[in-house]
């Protein structure tokens, strides 16, 4: 008996040559929002899985679902897109220090000087690779960045201002407020680089100590600055 003739679906079927897996879609064309900001957030987020060497402006689109092309109209340049990174990053890292001093005791100018020095530590320290973008001039265009630069004179007039209420009110044993303020920014900065270079465990602090750490030396220095009673 012969065999029965195979219909003409599967004939069809067998005369086509296997399809090759077919690639990723590609990033569907953004039609709403907000797309700087949606590249904005995008490259953050590259920069916090990966540090700035992770973001590329094709990496970006691709993240935020754009075509290659798509980014260029808001940013001429990786440089151009790092800037916007570090502006945002700037912009979140004062709303942390806003927040911390809205908390602080209004009458007393040496508790919120402590205060604008830790919400610096626990920002830089929660988010490291955010910190490293707004603290390293190799990154991005200091000067061509308005934002970033009016932000940072406003936190150093911030800071003295506070120092000036503090020794007004007899809190600090130093007239020499410039050297005060130099030494607290050199304290909260080069914790933070020790704690993004990996310093801490070679000097044994657990990274779960971390923080507790930045509280104690911090203390530390308000205590060295005082008027003691």
């Amino acid at each position: 008996m012969r065999p029965a003739a195979k219909s003409s679906a599967a004939k069809t079927s067998a005369a086509k040559p296997r399809r090759r897996a077919s690639r990723a879609p590609a990033p569907k064309p953004y039609h709403h929002g907000d797309l700087r900001r949606v590249l904005i957030d995008a490259a953050l987020q590259l920069v916090g899985e990966g540090g700035a060497e992770a973001v590329s402006v094709r990496e970006t689109a691709r993240r935020a679902g754009v075509s290659p092309g798509a980014p260029f109209r808001h940013f001429p340049s990786r440089d151009a897109l790092m800037a916007a990174v570090a502006e945002e990053a700037q912009r979140r890292f004062r709303a942390e220090i806003d927040v911390a001093l809205a908390e602080a005791p209004a009458g007393d100018p040496l508790a919120r000087f402590r205060c604008l020095g830790l919400a610096y530590l626990r920002w830089a320290m929660r988010n490291p690779t955010h910190f490293e973008v707004i603290s390293s001039r190799r990154l991005f265009d200091h000067d061509k960045a308005a934002s970033v630069s009016r932000n940072n004179a406003e936190l150093i007039e911030l800071t003295e201002r506070t120092l000036a209420e503090a020794f007004a009110a007899g809190q600090l044993r130093s007239g020499d407020l410039k050297a005060v303020q130099i030494a607290g920014r050199a304290l909260v900065y080069g914790f933070a680089r020790m704690n993004i270079d990996g310093h801490f465990p070679r000097w044994g602090v657990d990274s779960a100590d971390v923080e507790r750490t930045a509280e104690s030396i911090l203390d530390l220095l308000i205590e060295g600055i005082a008027k003691r009673s």
